[in-house]
């Protein structure tokens, strides 16, 4: 018995030795390019590698063993004929189930080889007796059919929506709910990325008959977008609308971003493919080490409290103060706060045509400092005249809101707006909102709006009541000049009285 039971042990640790040498299975599964591997373990489970952004862990079974998933590279080719081709993003599904099942059966194959093999030379090494070591060749070869057969028998498909989460993606269930949500979901969104990119056509089909705006030198045509939080088929969207509109620069208001991990930095590549200037402002989501990822791409100009000229336009910059993601510090929402900080740059704005920030309350302490301000944040787009004669543009999330798409009943739309400046007077004079469907939509959306006055007067807003001599404090007198936009005349000093003023503030 002690033999018996000696042999039985070499056997077992042949058996093991060969498994943990049987290497990494590579097989393609979709458009993903992966590594399979089993290795013994003291509790059965499922592991899937998506380095760097973590792992998620499944309790699938019972047996001693642990297959480990590696997610490697994507075949872009392969991606790409999946997604514009209907018919096989309809298969997609199916195609994925088939190629896993293939790999996890090649990988099992070559595991019982290896162990087999490992079993027989390690008890053919130790007693040196061909009969011995087939002996311990069958009992590793039960051995391994019956915790085969634990693991087919105690499988749990339902642990797949009770994964583990490590690294980055732990954020994910805080992010798109519980998971048991997501599966419910799954139907009417697995053909998600097939209908964003099939809207991209659309779009293209729509936009190909729409006259452009004043289609001629003396326009300079601006894409706004906002809120993409490194949703990839932002970048579809984007491509295909500075290619059809013909755009002369992108402004971006922020939250390109969703933690601001070193980790994400790698989706700004895409940046500077777009070959046209990338304006860009930090956003609460958007941490500076995104703001210097964005920073190195060549098309790239970020405004951080600066103002440059891009294009044409004398634009203004300010990123937003917070960074929510960092939960060690307490963030001030309040709206009159915002406010505050954005009217203390005012002085720093200069004679700009365009302001960008992330958040419209920010905004609001610009009105009066320029024509135009841009900003997102909401996810929702809308359009403000303050009294002050400036308009503010508040686009919605040109990422659908990323993740969080997920979170609520109804699909975040993705938008964007092309808006047309006079090239000589630097003045808007129309823009178009595109709006896109959501997660599982398929829908195509363009309004045009005209601007009724572009050579409004600008007037400056005052910090404090005006005095009875009719003078605003904390402003700029008269002679100084005030900064006024008035193209196409001359701009004399608005006169009013003290109570115009009051009414007017």
């Amino acid at each position: 018995m002690a033999r018996i039971a000696a042999v039985l042990l070499v056997a077992a640790v042949g058996a093991w030795l060969g498994i943990f040498l049987s290497g990494t299975v590579r097989t393609q599964v979709g458009p993903v390019e992966t590594g399979m591997s089993l290795r013994p373990a003291w509790g059965g489970e499922t592991v899937v590698d998506a380095s760097p952004l973590g792992t998620l862990t499944f309790r699938t079974h019972d047996a001693p063993l642990r297959l480990r998933i590696t997610l490697e590279n994507i075949d872009q080719e392969r991606a790409k004929s999946l997604l514009e081709d209907p018919r096989l993003a309809d298969r997609l599904p199916g195609v994925i189930e088939d190629d896993l099942l293939d790999g996890v059966r090649a990988l099992v194959i070559r595991s019982l080889l290896c162990a087999g093999a490992g079993a027989l030379l390690a008890v053919l090494m130790v007693f040196r007796r061909p009969k011995v070591a087939l002996m311990g060749l069958l009992a590793a070869s039960v051995a391994l059919a019956a915790t085969g057969a634990l693991a087919a028998l105690t499988f749990r498909p339902n642990s797949l929506v009770e994964p583990r989460y490590s690294g980055l993606i732990a954020a994910a269930p805080s992010l798109v709910g519980s998971a048991e949500s997501i599966v419910s979901k799954f139907e009417s969104y697995r053909s998600q990325l097939t209908k964003l990119v099939t809207n991209v056509s659309k779009l293209y089909d729509t936009v190909s008959n729409l006259p452009l705006y004043d289609a001629n030198p003396k326009t300079i045509r601006v894409l706004h977008v906002s809120d993409i939080h490194i949703n990839p088929i932002a970048w579809n969207v984007i491509r295909s609308l500075k290619d059809q509109f013909a755009v002369d620069l992108i402004v971006d208001t922020g939250d390109i971003s969703d933690h601001g991990t070193k980790a994400e930095n790698k989706f700004v590549d895409e940046i500077g493919t777009l070959k046209v200037p990338y304006v860009f402002v930090r956003g609460n989501h958007d941490s500076m080490t995104t703001q210097k990822a964005v920073e190195k791409q060549k098309n790239a100009i970020v405004l951080d409290d600066q103002t440059r000229k891009v294009a044409g336009l004398t634009i203004y910059g300010l990123g937003d103060p917070r960074f929510t993601p960092d939960k060690s510090v307490t963030v001030d929402g309040d709206p009159k706060a915002l406010a505050r900080f954005g009217r203390s740059h005012v002085p720093k704005v200069g004679k700009a045509d365009v302001i960008a920030v992330h958040d419209g309350e920010v905004g609001k302490g610009f009105s009066g400092a320029a024509p135009m301000i841009l900003a997102g944040h909401t996810h929702e787009r809308r359009t403000n005249m303050f009294p002050t004669g400036t308009r503010m543009l508040i686009q919605g999330s040109t990422g659908g809101a990323g993740l969080r798409a997920l979170e609520h009943a109804q699909p975040t739309p993705v938008q964007a707006s092309v808006l047309y400046f006079d090239k000589e007077t630097k003045r808007l004079q129309a823009w178009d909102d595109i709006t896109l469907g959501g997660l599982g939509e398929q829908s195509v959306y363009i309004q045009r709006h005209v601007e009724p006055d572009p050579q409004r007067m600008i007037s400056p807003e005052p910090t404090t009541a005006p005095s009875p001599t009719g003078t605003i404090t904390g402003t700029r007198s008269p002679a100084a000049g005030p900064p006024l936009w008035h193209q196409g005349r001359s701009s004399p000093m608005l006169q009013r009285s003290p109570t115009e003023g009051d009414r007017e503030s």
